[in-house]
């Protein structure tokens, strides 16, 4: 009895040994957008640095922003849009990026640092380029059909378009039609941009942010103005549906990683930054995301198919004609009065 006894409290000790060394493993606590890192780079790095990383999700900037600024802690590593990060900078909520602490940062493709709006990298490292753009039909379109802006004006489309539920993206896709800035503050602009959008509402189904992606499946809509990672994913469901960057240009947007100021793990933060900047991470998460991580020393390493698409690997003439969405502060209301002026017109 005696040895049974002392043979089951050595048991409970190797357990809870056991149990512990499990348990100590350093956490990292990374707060993203859904579906945004390919599951396996992540199990790869736990592995490699023998720890755990937690993921949590949010379906917007402003959402990840009201829950950080209402107390929520924790979180090491955010990954918000570039205007996003600017807000975080002023509030003082992200940590100074030291840079001799992610040696892989020269990696990053310099031409796309203007579109961070943080180009010397202060607060924040890039992690995806993504655009808006045209998704449609190729089997459905006329044969000259061209990616332009002004094809929500075709009334031969007509009730087979959508065009997104989102004001800037909207209105600023006409301003670009027009000539004109995507964050143009003048009145009359705004106004010829809104008039000629009210026009352009009589051929659309509606406005649309999300479910224009079923409806290019499904062949209810034709033409879809959307965003290149949503139509790179359903392309996958209907052979039929391209992706294209209108002539004009159109936004670019980029999402980049930032430290927390209250980060308990600066160190595995860094090391995880680091990590997502390797050529064969970096490469491996284009391929699965279908956004462009705007590294140079992974571009080589991914698919002919991947490097060849224009929309991906966007071209120096319409990359140069295409512009980064900027909050405009107080001006912010010249653009909801013509959106509810676009809403209201029948």
């Amino acid at each position: 009895m005696k040895k049974l006894f002392f043979m089951m409290i050595a048991f409970s000790t190797i357990f809870f040994m056991l149990s512990g060394c499990g348990g100590s493993k350093p956490k990292l606590y990374v707060y993203n957008w859904s579906d945004y890192i390919k599951k396996e780079l992540v199990k790869d790095f736990e592995k490699e640095y023998n720890c755990k990383v937690i993921l949590d999700f949010y379906d917007s900037n402003e959402a990840m922003y009201s829950k950080l600024k209402a107390g929520a802690k924790g979180y090491d590593i955010v990954i918000p849009t570039g205007y996003m990060v600017k807000i975080m900078a002023q509030d003082g909520m992200i940590q100074e990026i030291d840079k001799s602490r992610i040696p892989n940062i020269v990696n990053i493709d310099e031409k796309y640092l203007p579109f961070t709006l943080d180009p010397e990298m202060k607060f924040s490292v890039p992690y995806m380029i993504s655009n808006s753009g045209i998704g449609y039909l190729a089997n459905k379109v006329d044969a000259s059909f061209v990616p332009t802006w002004g094809i929500f004006g075709d009334p031969k489309y007509a009730g087979r378009m959508t065009m997104l539920n989102d004001m800037r993206e909207t209105i600023g896709s006409v301003l670009r039609y027009l000539g004109y800035s995507m964050n143009s503050t003048k009145i009359s602009e705004l106004e010829q941009a809104g008039d000629l959008l009210i026009s352009w509402k009589k051929n659309l189904a509606k406005f649309e942010a999300d479910q224009y992606k079923n409806g290019l499946i499904s062949g209810e809509f034709i033409i879809a103005h959307g965003y290149s990672g949503d139509v790179f994913q359903v392309m996958e469901e209907n052979e039929n549906i391209k992706y294209a960057i209108p002539l004009e240009g159109t936004t670019i947007s980029c999402d980049n990683m930032v430290i927390l100021k209250d980060s308990k793990n600066i160190d595995l933060a860094y090391t995880f930054i680091n990590y997502i900047l390797r050529p064969e991470v970096a490469a491996a998460n284009i391929e699965y995301v279908y956004f462009l991580a705007p590294n140079k020393a992974a571009y080589e390493l991914v698919s002919e198919e991947v490097r060849n698409e224009p929309a991906i690997f966007i071209p120096n003439e319409l990359l140069m004609k295409s512009e980064v969405i900027l909050d405009l502060g107080a001006s912010n209301i010249l653009y909801t009065r013509i959106w509810d002026k676009v809403k209201a017109a029948k």
